[in-house]
């Protein structure tokens, strides 16, 4: 088993350390992370509001496809149980519906369920869902969220989700958690969709 403690320490050291606000942005994302499996909701929410303000100090050097930064914003808010508009118009106004990458529409498939506009979101889930460069299982949770009908479809598409992360070997910082389950399942439990999951990828309390 992980030990959080140290992890969050050593996630700490490194964002006050860390060379440029990316490189920041993604250790406070991991200590926050680190907190959350702790059981630290507050300190978890503090370090995620660290990391989005990284990551936006990072954005007026970025490249027009730095997807990574917005999504990873709207992720911490959702993760943290904050309001992520904010960094949804972020995405949409940087032109992530306009993009011609997967990783730009994910971006505007999140933001437009963020914004609850779900018919927009559900069209940039299809887009991806429907590409071999892009996690299908991702953009079926996506779209079922979208839809907010299928319950036994998001389940389905959500354990896949987890089971990807289970199966990986490698994760942000070193940090063995699985974030984007638990973001989709904020957006997903909006909607009276939330999936009963257990994993030890997943903070005990959010199982």
């Amino acid at each position: 088993m992980p030990e959080w403690q140290e992890i969050a320490q050593r996630q700490e050291e490194r964002a006050h350390g860390a060379q440029g606000p990316v490189l920041r942005g993604n250790a406070a994302y991991g200590a926050a992370l680190a907190h959350l499996m702790l059981g630290d909701g507050e300190a978890a929410a503090d370090w995620f509001d660290r990391a989005v303000e990284a990551y936006r100090q990072s954005w007026a050097d970025a490249a027009p496809d730095a997807w990574g930064r917005p999504i990873a914003a709207m992720k911490a808010r959702l993760i943290a149980g904050r309001d992520a508009s904010a960094e949804a118009r972020w995405a949409l106004e940087a032109g992530a519906p306009e993009s011609e990458s997967p990783i730009g529409r994910y971006a505007a498939a999140l933001a437009f369920l963020v914004l609850g506009e779900d018919e927009q979101a559900r069209l940039h889930a299809d887009e991806v869902r429907n590409r071999d460069d892009f996690p299908q299982a991702v953009g079926d949770a996506l779209a079922m969220i979208a839809a907010g009908t299928d319950a036994i479809g998001y389940v389905e598409a959500i354990e896949t989700v987890l089971e990807s992360f289970e199966d990986r070997g490698e994760y942000l910082e070193d940090v063995a958690v699985a974030d984007t389950v638990l973001a989709l399942q904020a957006l997903a439990e909006q909607r009276g969709l939330r999936a009963p999951l257990a994993s030890t990828l997943l903070p005990p309390t959010l199982e």
